[in-house]
């Protein structure tokens, strides 16, 4: 997600010198896409409100006011997310297509699927006037999803020039790899068990299926995950280039950044296995699940600032001995 606290003159949101033209037009869509995002999902909760005002122990002439209320409001909501998922979510498809293409699964793939099974089942109970919609949760979602994304473009682009950041970029290159294949094989185990819970939830108590599985989809979105390495490693340019860090200081960064690349994958894997149990039994909704991604993401961005604020001062107390696991 990027460092999303202080860096002074090194911020990610900083535009760096020399960026190209498409990638300026890049971060631009992506800026727009995201405030869009934001937008539509805060309309969408305001228009959610009534459902969740609504109890069977009301009366019934207050009941049935209600009811018509939250009717037009669903319609609202369809009307507004509609171009939440279409163009601000349009990265997503791109990716997830271009992938299945290929024959491989990426993290862009549940993240579709999520949004598919939580958007056709609320458009179907919003024509036919029955059911749960989950508008609020679609929206949320792509918002956060974006968020995420953006301060991880801005965390790429903020690299700079010289032999200490290509030694970082090296370094990011082999953890990367070794973090996607990780994130690989999560979001395929994932996958097999939000198909696996939606099939117990559908032969046992039906009305489950939908929430349930939209959940585990949507949890299964690593985004975390794909944050753990590009944060850390924004985390030790900063530093190098605030410090002008000399070379035996610039190996000891890229050390600390392995460190905190690993406590933020394992990290992030463990807030998934405590979370998707939970999940699957049918005790976090949508909306929660879209809420502990973001969670997880700040959770990960805050550990990897904490190695700007050591490294980033040019103490020689910062440049202590570094462990070799965090």
């Amino acid at each position: 997600m990027g460092i999303v606290l202080i860096m002074r003159t090194f911020s990610v949101f900083s535009i760096p010198h020399g960026l190209s033209d498409a990638d300026r037009q890049k971060r631009r869509h992506m800026l727009a896409r995201t405030g869009l995002g934001w937008l539509g999902m805060m309309q969408v909760m305001m228009f959610a409100f009534p459902g969740y005002l609504r109890s069977d122990s009301m009366g019934t002439e207050n009941l049935a006011l209600l009811d018509d209320a939250i009717i037009l409001m669903n319609w609202i909501s369809l009307v507004l997310t509609v171009p939440v998922i279409l163009y601000c979510a349009w990265p997503v498809w791109g990716a997830a297509l271009g992938r299945m293409r290929e024959g491989k699964v990426s993290m862009d793939v549940p993240v579709a699927l999520g949004i598919i099974a939580a958007f056709i089942p609320s458009v179907m109970t919003t024509v036919s006037g029955r059911g749960e919609v989950y508008f609020d949760s679609v929206t949320m979602f792509v918002a956060f999803l974006l968020t995420a994304r953006y301060l991880e473009l801005c965390a790429r682009q903020s690299v700079g020039t010289g032999k200490a950041h290509q030694l970082i970029e090296q370094f990011r290159h082999a953890m990367s790899a070794r973090a996607n294949r990780l994130a690989f094989w999560f979001v395929v185990v994932q996958l097999g068990l939000a198909f696996l819970a939606g099939a117990f939830w559908y032969l046992y108590a039906p009305q489950h299926t939908i929430p349930v599985m939209v959940a585990l989809l949507v949890m299964s979105c690593p985004c975390a995950m794909a944050m753990s390495v590009p944060t850390a490693v924004a985390a030790a340019h900063a530093s190098v280039a605030r410090t002008q860090a000399n070379e035996a200081q610039v190996a000891q960064i890229i050390a600390a950044t392995g460190v905190v690349a690993r406590q933020n994958l394992v990290g992030s894997v463990i807030w998934h296995l405590l979370m998707t149990p939970l999940a699957a039994y049918g005790l976090v909704a949508p909306w929660v699940a879209a809420l502990t991604m973001l969670l997880s993401s700040l959770a990960v961005a805050g550990n990897s600032w904490r190695l700007f604020r050591r490294y980033g001062h040019g103490q020689e107390a910062d440049f202590a001995p570094v462990p070799a696991q965090g």
